[in-house]
């Protein structure tokens, strides 16, 4: 585990600390909360930044090249 020492605005202690308690959150589940709140915003950011890097191809042949990706590797399964 790494320790971060962060600085957030206290009106969103308050208010992530109020939603922890109010749903029974227990000793621990701050840091959960945190992680899991940036997993999702760099899941989300990614995701993003590679819809813009693909926005120039038709969306159609993309699909067709994920199908034509998975079918290689179910065939090299079997």
């Amino acid at each position: 585990m790494i320790r971060w020492n962060i600085t957030i605005p206290e009106k969103t202690d308050r208010a992530v600390r109020t939603f922890l308690a109010r749903t029974g959150g227990k000793k621990g589940d701050l840091s959960r909360f945190v992680d899991q709140a940036v997993r999702k915003r760099v899941f989300d950011l990614t995701v993003s930044e590679i819809k813009g890097r693909n926005a120039q191809y038709d969306q159609q042949q993309i699909l067709e090249l994920i199908d034509q990706e998975a079918d290689a590797v179910h065939a090299d399964r079997s």
